[in-house]
């Protein structure tokens, strides 16, 4: 495994799983699987609704919480309620998360913000991410708060790579966090000719091509999957190196597709949804 260092000195895995679109019972057979398997760092959200099965699996695991890199994501209806970070934290069975983030930029993003700053200050949260948020809105929340951000979870994959961002991210060593990372199980990125003749001389599959070029690029990598087969595959790709040329040929794909193109009034309705959070059991 490696790992990218934050800009406030804690070190996270640059791979492990995330459980998006996976139900609690799903979510309940993967991590717990791959936790035993040796992947350490897992990735949910309120708007998940299996932060309880998360948690449940991380207990049934027997791997040390300490050892674990727990992730989740504050949803916008709650960003101002003084219980979000605690009923998170119930829900999870935990004590406090690795990485905590704003799941959507809406109105009210900057007291969800200071939410959380009041959860780093009690040891409730490791770390400060946001999600989906503007490069705007970024330099905001590095100009203005009083705990800088760590991370940004963005779309991120060979046919978007995010490379202004990636700059700008650099500035201030804060890390990216792909999702997407394998275009949503797009076939026609997985099985470009260039992962495919890439694929055969590393003896990895394409996924794995694609995934090592995501650890090459300085990106966090939390790709799902139900088959805990397929997931410990995805963590399985650190032990070769893509030459400069390699990541020259791959940097073509660049500018090809865009899989999540959001409309602001449609943005804003669904984020100010009430969803149904778990209830803890």
């Amino acid at each position: 495994m490696e790992y990218f260092t934050l800009n406030n000195g804690n070190k996270m895995p640059m791979a492990g799983i995330g459980v998006f679109m996976l139900s609690p019972e799903e979510a309940e057979k993967s991590v717990e699987s791959v936790l035993r398997g040796g992947v350490r760092l897992v990735d949910t959200a309120n708007a998940y609704m299996n932060e309880a099965a998360t948690g449940r699996d991380i207990k049934k695991s027997g791997v040390a919480r300490e050892d674990i890199y727990l992730v989740s994501k504050l949803w916008p209806t709650v960003y101002e309620k003084d219980t979000a970070v605690d009923e998170m934290l119930a829900r999870l069975d935990t004590d406090y998360v690795d990485l905590l983030f704003l799941h959507q930029p809406t109105d009210n993003w900057r007291e969800g913000y200071k939410n959380i700053e009041k959860a780093v200050k009690t040891g409730k949260a490791k770390a400060i991410g946001l999600s989906n948020f503007s490069q705007e809105l970024i330099q905001e929340a590095i100009d203005t708060m009083e705990i800088k951000p760590q991370v940004v979870q963005v779309e991120a994959h060979p046919y978007f790579p995010q490379t202004e961002l990636k700059k700008k991210l650099a500035e201030t060593k804060m890390g990216l966090m792909a999702w997407y990372p394998l275009g949503h199980g797009d076939p026609g990125l997985i099985k470009e000719p260039v992962f495919t003749k890439l694929a055969d001389k590393y003896h990895k599959s394409n996924a794995q091509i694609v995934l090592h070029w995501h650890i090459q690029m300085g990106f966090i990598t939390i790709p799902g999957s139900k088959n805990p087969d397929h997931i410990r595959d995805n963590v399985d790709i650190f032990d070769f190196t893509l030459t400069n040329d390699e990541m020259v040929e791959i940097a073509k794909l660049d500018g090809t597709k865009k899989y999540y193109n959001s409309d602001n009034e449609t943005e804003e309705k669904y984020a100010t949804m009430h969803l149904p959070f778990e209830t803890v059991m």
